[in-house]
């Protein structure tokens, strides 16, 4: 009688030599990262970063993870992979710059039913030209086939990012006070929140995803909804390098303007907006129209083209936007911060959403 085949990891639908060929195709890109006080190569335990030679003397660690939520579905839905990964690493050291840190180092977590390399590579590079844009090296990250949990061609990814800050350059700081200016820089669309609602919105339009975008010419709707997410790392770094105007900054992501902008204030302080100054971008303006979404819903799901918001010392204002300006960032006005007993965001005005 024939000797019964035994079972194998690759047999429960684990392929270990698919993830040694994925090392080995993203060991470039991760080389295409290296930046000053990376050390290791892409496939040990672990990555190494030396805090000294990145020259700083005395300086804090700030970290932050993040995802890029059911933006993935679209991802996957529209066999779209190259930019997905940026969104991934934008959304993290954007967390970290806002505090005033220089991102450092990155790594990431991908996990998936079945191990496609040549997809995960595409991924993979996207996040790598995340980390070139960003200035942080990509020194590792895990990869987890998971057959059972992960159907079809489901996949999920997290990122982690560190940077650092010298002592006394830490964001937010304490003097933010009444009469501060408040600006604002653009986003490139809807970044990487509100996806649950916009994929719900397409739905029940019955809009395919491969058809015409309303709101971008030119682009299918699938690929205009991946637009993604702004990196705003060298810009802001390069304004507090130029100038000590700046109070504090917030990035505007889950939640939108309502929650975030608090998150960066201190006791007893209130950001006035005028919602007429924000250029709404059209994307924001079909989807409110296609899902009759009311403002308020707007403003605490979207960014509704806000990227980042900025504390500003009133004497200094000119000068910061002038840095900006400089590195090519389209700034504007957005309000003032006033004392208040009650914390948080007061609106004016009202969002330009199309009618």
């Amino acid at each position: 009688m024939a000797k019964a085949k035994g079972l194998s990891y690759r047999g429960a639908g684990v392929d270990v030599d698919a993830g040694n060929r994925l090392v080995e195709l993203i060991k470039p890109l991760t080389r295409a990262t290296a930046r000053p006080g990376a050390l290791a190569e892409i496939g040990g335990f672990g990555g190494v970063f030396d805090l000294a030679k990145a020259g700083y003397r005395d300086p804090l660690l700030v970290a932050a993870t993040d995802g890029v939520g059911t933006k993935l579905k679209l991802a996957i839905e529209t066999d779209r992979h190259d930019t997905i990964g940026i969104d991934l690493v934008a959304m993290s050291v954007n967390d970290l710059v806002v505090q005033g840190a220089e991102p450092l180092l990155f790594l990431d977590y991908f996990a998936c039913g079945k191990l496609e390399p040549e997809r995960v590579g595409k991924i993979v590079a996207g996040i790598a030209a995340g980390c070139r844009e960003a200035g942080c090296a990509l020194i590792g990250g895990e990869t987890a086939e998971m057959p059972g949990l992960y159907q079809a061609d489901d996949y999920d990814l997290a990122g982690f990012a560190v940077g650092a800050v010298e002592r006394d350059r830490l964001l937010p700081r304490p003097d933010v006070a009444e009469g501060d200016i408040i600006l604002a820089i653009p986003s490139s669309g809807v970044h990487s929140n509100g996806f649950s609602l916009t994929r719900k919105i397409v739905q029940d339009a019955r809009r395919k995803l491969d058809s015409p975008a309303p709101f971008a010419k030119g682009k299918s709707l699938g690929e205009a909804l991946l637009t993604p997410t702004r990196i705003y790392v060298k810009s802001v770094l390069a304004a507090l390098k130029a100038t000590d105007g700046i109070k504090a900054i917030a990035h505007i992501t889950g939640g939108g303007l309502v929650d975030n902008i608090p998150r960066v204030l201190p006791k007893g302080m209130a950001a006035h907006i005028d919602l007429a100054k924000i250029p709404v971008p059209p994307v924001f303006q079909w989807l409110a129209k296609t899902g009759r979404i009311a403002e308020a819903e707007m403003l605490r799901t979207f960014n509704c083209g806000v990227g980042l918001v900025l504390v500003v010392a009133y004497a200094r204002a000119d000068a910061v936007a002038a840095v900006f300006a400089k590195a090519g960032e389209k700034i504007f006005e957005l309000g003032r911060i006033a004392g208040h007993i009650d914390p948080g965001v007061r609106f004016s005005g009202k969002l330009d959403l199309g009618g």
